[in-house]
């Protein structure tokens, strides 16, 4: 029988996950963690010798860069650009001043970050809670460690380890990147953001946010029994050392985040998402040299926020944010697309797909999330409409965008791109249709409610003139009774056209009451 052949000092057979390099002078392959070499060094390595080579062929060289400290490894240099996430980059960065985040943060108490709150005020601008309390959410006391989530998690894991200095990313056992982590003297700032563990025993002593597993779609909208399993989104834990930094970016499917602070703190960096300023970021980041200027000089403001240990930060779908870890930090955070942000959500979408952005923590099948949204909403406001009840107008308005990225996901030249993430079962083009029609029939009721209150409004306003004339007389009276039914009737027309044309025209016959409603009053006027 053949003998397996074993490599290393540590005498192993090949194992295609570590990482391995072969020594130039005896020929035989050891692991890069056996020996002290990291998979992101090697392609530096010009001649490497191991561990027993290196007394009788001296030690391993490297290649000569013309702009090695492009990257800041502490050298001198006459480098004229600095890279993101170096050394040079984060001292500048700590001794810049930003407006404060006051400005743009909402401060609420867990027990008022509610849906009600939500649907009535919106979830534009982000929201920090002081205090985890109230919120619904578990999370490990202070006493938690890093090596508590190693034991939790699993020492051979594999993680993905950002290298920040140079942001790239490699491979990593969850036990080497703690080694690392407790070590006194660390050559490299390294930090782990995409540590997914809701298939872990971590997931039992770690909730998110009630309002986060209310909103969420993949929570409430995704079929337990799919064939496409649930996009593992929801719960991550952020390792990060001191001087980790993160470049700006847009959450995958233009997702909302959380985050909560267990040990340490970060800061974030936060960028509104208007058009001006998506457009910006789009530029900057299919720029090839994005990595070495700073997106927030582009922009006119840029919003500094300190989230310090037990605070919890929620950011809204669209806001470019990059983040700054000033002292050794243990997180969690998660990501949620909901129903209060559909735009925003597919316009970062369309924005992802354009740059073909690769990132360490995507939304996978985020169309396919929309097509079990839309059946929901299809199944939604048909109870609605049977109870005479009407659904609200963001739910509305969410719809009709889903539906138009049907349309368009389903067009003849567009399918093959988007087919892969049709759910089984699904017949988009009786969905499209159907979801359409109660689309009409909500905002047919919305016009017409809001045609209603407006007659209402102006018949009270004519009340009041009639009551403030000093001798109404019958000439008064008889101009009351006219301007009454007028309006009336010209709404009702107006109701009427709306619902003949297109009834996407409503903007339009609002403009038509507001100059109704200026003809009546300088007749009214001048009658007095």
């Amino acid at each position: 029988m053949a003998t397996v052949p074993v490599y290393c000092i540590c005498r192993l057979p090949y194992d295609v996950t570590q990482f391995m390099i072969e020594c130039d002078a005896c020929k035989d392959w050891f692991h890069g963690s056996c020996v002290g070499v990291d998979e992101d060094d090697a392609p530096d390595i010009d001649i490497y010798h191991c561990p027993n080579c290196e007394k009788t062929h001296g030690k391993s060289t490297l290649k000569k860069k013309k702009n090695w400290t492009k990257h800041d490894t502490g050298q001198s240099t006459d480098i004229k650009a600095v890279q993101n996430g170096s050394q040079v980059f984060i001292k500048e960065l700590r001794s810049r001043t930003f407006p404060s985040a006051d400005d743009v943060v909402v401060k609420l108490s867990g027990s008022q970050l509610t849906m009600d709150y939500l649907e009535e005020n919106g979830f534009n601008e982000p929201i920090l809670a002081q205090k985890k309390d109230g919120l619904g959410m578990s999370m490990p006391a202070p006493t938690f460690y890093i090596s508590d989530v190693e034991n939790y998690v699993g020492p051979d894991v594999g993680v993905d380890v950002v290298d920040v200095t140079k942001q790239t990313d490699s491979k990593m056992k969850l036990k080497e990147f703690v080694d690392y982590y407790y070590s006194t003297n660390r050559k490299k700032v390294l930090n782990v953001i995409n540590l997914e563990f809701s298939d872990t025993r971590m997931n039992s002593i770690v909730e998110s946010p009630q309002i986060v597993r209310r909103l969420s779609w993949v929570e409430n909208y995704w079929p337990d029994d799919a064939l496409l399993g649930k996009p593992k989104v929801t719960k991550y834990c952020l390792i990060c050392v001191k001087d980790s930094y993160t470049d700006f970016h847009i959450e995958c499917g233009g997702a909302s985040v959380w985050y909560h602070i267990l040990k340490g703190e970060k800061i974030f960096f936060l960028i509104k998402p208007t058009s001006a300023n998506l457009s910006l970021y789009e530029r900057w980041r299919s720029s090839s040299n994005h990595s070495e200027m700073f997106f927030a000089d582009q922009v006119d403001k840029c919003y500094k926020c300190t989230l310090k240990q037990g605070q919890t930060l929620f950011i809204p779908s669209g806001w470019i944010n990059a983040i700054l870890t000033p002292v050794d930090c243990l997180a969690f955070s998660g990501h949620f697309v909901h129903n209060l942000s559909v735009e925003m959500q597919m316009r970062a979408y369309e924005i992802e797909k354009r740059l073909k952005v690769k990132t360490l923590t995507p939304f996978p099948n985020f169309e396919t999330a929309c097509w079990y949204v839309g059946r929901h909403l299809l199944e939604r406001f048909k109870g609605l409409h049977k109870a005479n009840k009407q659904p609200a107008p963001y739910l509305i308005h969410g719809a009709k965008i889903i539906n138009g990225a049907f349309r368009a996901w389903t067009k003849k030249q567009a399918l093959l791109e988007h087919e892969d993430e049709l759910p089984e079962n699904m017949k988009p083009s009786q969905l499209i249709k159907d979801l359409a029609k109660e689309i009409r029939l909500s905002e047919v009721f919305w016009i017409y409610f809001y045609f209603q209150k407006q007659i209402t409004q102006l018949n009270s306003k004519f009340h009041q003139i009639v009551l403030q004339l000093e001798t109404p007389g019958v000439k008064c009276k008889g101009l009351f009774e006219m301007l009454c039914s007028s309006p009336f009737i010209y709404l009702i027309s107006l109701y009427d056209y709306y619902f003949l044309i297109n009834r996407g025209q409503c903007a339009r016959n609002i403009n038509h009451i507001e100059n109704m409603k200026r003809w009546v009053n300088v007749r009214v006027r001048a009658s007095c």
